[in-house]
């Protein structure tokens, strides 16, 4: 299950190979093996370190610094990034991120949140809430030059992990997300830029993954 999340979620990022493949490809000599195959191995590693540390931001750092290092130079791995990004269609720009420069601060004031959160008792339905939320929340915020659904999807499982168990690694949302992407995409359009998000309009995104557990959050 754990490789199934990776393979999805790093389909939904463009990566070709299905989960047979994948397997397949453990079988191949490791100085051969496809980069593609290792990118997903890298997500894999990822996961496994999430459930043995604690949801924080320096340990989401650590996690991404993994899932990241066959596609981004080491200086970037982990660290936020310090250009301007945006996500693009075939119609042109269709989202601006937060500035760089106040990427690091919205981060911590991200994790302050969820520190909070994981200290308080939660209804099994608040926590799908919170980590539906934190899921959205990264991705506006996009805080790395690439990765940014793959650790995006990471931490909210990483929230449920911390708030319901580690069964919860088990669950499989990244092969929703990815069998379910046209609705995906369009419950993150919530506005052209950072700031002019609506997150009151962000009912669909929050329930996409309840929804489809049979749960309605918002």
């Amino acid at each position: 299950m754990l490789d199934s999340a990776a393979v999805y979620s790093s389909n939904i990022e463009g990566n070709s190979l299905n989960l047979n493949s994948f397997l397949n490809s453990r079988l191949q000599n490791k100085k051969v093996r496809p980069k593609e195959a290792q990118e997903i191995e890298d997500l894999v590693e990822a996961y496994r370190f999430s459930q043995s540390h604690p949801l924080n931001e320096k340990n989401m750092l650590k996690a991404h610094a993994m899932l990241s290092r066959n596609f981004l130079n080491k200086t970037r791995q982990g660290a936020y990034r310090k250009e301007p990004v945006g996500v693009f269609s075939n119609r042109g720009l269709e989202y601006l991120a937060l500035e760089q420069h106040l990427v690091p601060n919205e981060l911590q004031n991200l994790f302050t949140v969820i520190d909070g959160l994981l200290k308080k008792q939660l209804h099994p339905s608040e926590s799908f809430f919170w980590a539906s939320w934190l899921h959205l929340t990264m991705a506006l915020i996009h805080p790395f030059a690439d990765g940014n659904g793959r650790i995006a999807r990471l931490c909210e499982k990483w929230f449920l992990m911390e708030k319901l168990g580690k069964m919860m690694i088990f669950l499989p949302g990244e092969e929703f997300y990815f069998k379910s992407r046209p609705d995906y995409y369009a419950a993150l359009k919530l506005g052209v830029n950072y700031w002019e998000v609506d997150f009151k309009k962000s009912g669909p995104f929050i329930n996409l993954l309840p929804g489809a557990l049979g749960l309605h959050l918002a």
